[in-house]
């Protein structure tokens, strides 16, 4: 049985089975970037629903991928 993508309400979202804009493009990758490269601390604010968490979970993945650091 396939199931539709549906808009999620809770919890981050599932790119197979939410719809979602691109994580990475909600929140200034380059700047945390460069952030993460100086060994900086930085703080994702924004308000509830907004996507903080699924952005953190795609940056996690992107920076496992590059394997250029370790990420969880």
């Amino acid at each position: 049985m396939l199931l539709e993508k549906q808009f999620n309400t809770a919890g981050p979202c599932k790119p197979d089975k939410h719809y979602q804009i691109d994580p990475l493009d909600r929140i200034d990758y380059l700047s945390v970037l460069e952030l993460i490269r100086d060994e900086r601390y930085f703080v994702l604010h924004a308000p509830r629903q907004t996507g903080k968490t699924t952005s953190l979970i795609a940056l996690v993945h992107h920076l496992n991928a590059t394997g250029q650091y370790r990420a969880v």
